[in-house]
């Protein structure tokens, strides 16, 4: 046979085991990505669950509630109640 034959079969035989791994490792990435996509979506749908229970939990009922029962606050009677005026020119 002649070398320059034998050289192009031997370059085709390595740049078709090229391809092989490359397909290969490719599709290995491709599931890797799939799965990160899987994780992200089920932590924005925990996100958004955490963002309803914090709405819920910072409601204003419910924050007065919990200062009228457990911290015994009551709002002031309006004798009791002093306005503060800040000065021009006075510091923050």
């Amino acid at each position: 046979m002649n070398k320059g034959l034998v050289f192009l079969v031997m370059l085709v035989m390595l740049t078709a085991m090229a391809v092989v791994m490359l397909r290969h490792q490719s599709r290995l990435l491709f599931v890797e990505y799939q799965s990160l996509q899987t994780e992200r979506d089920s932590l924005n749908i925990e996100w958004d669950k955490l963002l309803l229970e914090e709405g819920a939990w910072s409601e204003h009922r419910r924050v007065e509630a919990l200062a009228r029962d457990r911290l015994h606050m009551a709002t002031p009677v309006a004798y009791r109640v002093v306005i503060v005026n800040k000065q021009r020119g006075a510091a923050p």
